[in-house]
């Protein structure tokens, strides 16, 4: 994606802060911050733990990748968060999300897919 507007650049750095924020969330899960003396593993599963690191670790790498604003950022970032969601609807009990992230992963999606469109048209313009 080449975002030459600076409002399409405004918007991409926004969605990179949001996934940025989203995967140090998950970081301090995996880590056990807000569990107390209970292990990540046990709290979570192996399964789950697993789950978590991955999406973690694509979250992070997408947020970078958003910030240089390469669209390989949007695509992992894209798909690990509709994986994810996949697996929390289909009913994983592997997948453990509030609403408040629910909502924060549906917000990400719709401004990949946001994203996707306005690099479309952007190319449609240029051509």
């Amino acid at each position: 994606m080449d975002f030459k507007s600076e409002l399409a650049a405004r918007f991409l750095r926004i969605v990179a802060i949001i996934a940025l924020l989203l995967g140090l969330s998950d970081a301090a899960r995996l880590l056990g911050v807000s569990g107390g003396a209970e292990s990540p593993i046990t709290t979570l599963g192996t399964a789950g733990f697993t789950y978590l690191a991955v999406f973690c670790l694509a979250r992070l790498f997408a947020a970078v990748g958003l910030w240089i604003k390469a669209s390989w950022g949007a695509v992992l970032l894209g798909g690990a968060t509709l994986v994810e969601l996949a697996l929390y609807l289909t009913g994983s009990k592997d997948i453990q999300i509030d609403a408040i992230g629910f909502a924060v992963r549906v917000v990400l999606v719709a401004s990949v897919t946001t994203l996707f469109v306005l690099s479309l048209r952007m190319r449609r313009v240029h051509d």
